[in-house]
C-alpha cells in the first residue's frame, strides 16, 4: 500500500550558516558600530544579545532574511520575549523540530474530516499516511499544503 510521512524538519547546518552570515552582517553595519551585539547558536536555540530592544528587533529581521535566503522556513522559529537586564537586552529564538502531539492530533483530525480513504498514524514526531490509491495520498498532500498551519511541513518517504 502506498504511504508517505509528514514531518517538520529544519536543516540545522543551514541555520548555522544563516547565523554566521547574520553575525558577519552586524559586524559590518554602520548602525551596529561600537555596539556589543551578537548571535549565539546552541543546538536549535539562537540567543540574540544587544544593548536595546530596538537593536534586537533589527537583528531578528537580519536573521529572518538570512534564513529565507538559505531556504529555511521561518515558521519554524519560535520567538521568546525580549529580556532587558541593566544595559543588555536578549532574546531566545527556538527552531522547532518535529510535530508536537497537539499539532499531530489536529492534522489527523483534518485528514479524517476530508473523508478520504486513508489511514493516519502518529509515529513519534511525524505522521504516516497510508492509502490504497496514490491519488488519495496526493490529495492529502495538496490539502495540507493549502491549510494555513503555524509550522512548516515536508512530505518524504513516499512509497508505492
Amino acid at each position: 500500500m502506498p504511504s508517505f510521512d509528514v514531518v517538520s524538519e529544519v536543516d540545522l547546518p543551514e541555520v548555522r550558516n544563516a547565523v554566521d552570515q547574520a553575525s558577519r552582517e552586524i559586524g559590518t553595519r554602520f548602525d551596529f558600530k561600537g555596539v556589543d551585539a551578537s548571535f549565539e547558536l546552541n543546538e536549535a536555540e539562537i540567543t540574540l544579545t544587544a544593548e536595546s530592544d530596538f537593536q534586537i528587533q533589527q537583528m531578528l529581521d537580519i536573521l529572518k532574511n538570512k534564513l529565507i535566503k538559505r531556504n529555511v522556513d521561518i515558521k519554524s522559529m519560535q520567538e521568546g520575549d525580549i529580556v532587558e537586564t541593566g544595559r543588555k537586552a536578549s532574546m531566545k529564538v527556538t527552531i522547532q523540530q518535529g510535530i508536537d502531539a497537539d499539532m499531530a492530533r489536529k492534522l489527523v483530525k483534518m485528514i479524517k474530516d476530508a473523508k478520504l480513504k486513508v489511514q493516519t498514524a502518529i509515529q513519534g514526531d511525524k505522521l504516516r499516511v497510508t492509502g490504497k490509491k496514490r491519488d488519495d495520498l496526493q490529495t492529502v498532500i495538496a490539502m495540507l499544503r493549502e491549510a494555513n498551519l503555524e509550522i512548516p511541513l515536508q512530505y518524504n518517504n513516499f512509497r508505492d
